[in-house]
């Protein structure tokens, strides 16, 4: 349960975003907060969910001061950005928009947020990770070098902040149902399954009810952990 918690979910407006927003309010969440950087798609989602406009590759301490006026017990860093390339013709925009969405904003994130949890001596910080950080996957050295990074961040920051009861953990989702696996056709979702032992794709769902978990007092001795839900694709 949620109750009396207020949570931060980026990226709210994406398919695994939504879940997990959705999953908090199930879960009684007292206060919900999202970021999109398309309000007017916002409005069509659940209206216990405040969003807020926020453009992750262009943070600054200022524009959070200004924009955000809410002190969250429960971070979700789940937006994430991918723009793939092999890695010889990899520009450095492609690289640095990756690296400024997946692992600069959540520094900053993290950063501006983490005091407060400190003086309440209460926070829940889960990082959205992804099986490919350690599996690698070829036209993606941006993106898994990204999530990877996320991996040591929660590791050393869950050392800092555990004697202030404060959780810092990682999901690492496999392959899940989204927007963009609905593209894929046939042929191109048949090659993904039969590398799953479970012959399925995974829903946000399974991703929710994971961060759900992980932000409750249930999960409370939890942290520094990774926590991979891939249908077997990578036993780690």
């Amino acid at each position: 349960m949620l109750r009396d918690k207020t949570a931060f979910v980026t990226g709210g407006t994406g398919s695994i975003g939504q879940a997990i927003c959705n999953d908090f309010i199930k879960n009684k969440c007292s206060n919900l907060f999202s970021s999109t950087t398309n309000l007017d798609k916002a409005k069509n989602f659940d209206d216990q969910i405040k969003f807020i406009n926020l453009d992750l590759k262009n943070i600054t301490q200022d524009h959070l001061k200004e924009n955000i006026n809410f002190e969250p017990d429960v971070l979700v860093l789940n937006a994430g950005l991918n723009r793939d390339n092999l890695f010889l013709r990899m520009s450095d925009d492609e690289w640095n928009d990756v690296m400024d969405v997946n692992l600069n904003a959540t520094f900053k994130l993290v950063k501006f947020f983490l005091k407060g949890m400190v003086k309440r001596r209460f926070g829940r910080i889960v990082f959205i990770t992804s099986v490919v950080s350690f599996t690698g996957n070829p036209g993606q050295t941006n993106y898994t070098a990204s999530k990877a990074a996320l991996t040591g961040f929660c590791k050393s920051l869950s050392l800092e902040v555990a004697s202030r009861n404060i959780t810092v953990n990682c999901i690492s989702p496999g392959f899940i149902s989204s927007n963009m696996t609905e593209k894929l056709s046939d042929d191109q979702k048949n090659q993904i399954l039969a590398k799953v032992p479970m012959k399925k794709l995974g829903n946000p769902s399974d991703i929710a009810n994971t961060a759900s978990f992980l932000c409750s007092d249930n999960a409370s001795y939890i942290t520094g952990q990774t926590i991979h839900v891939n249908g077997g694709l990578a036993l780690i």
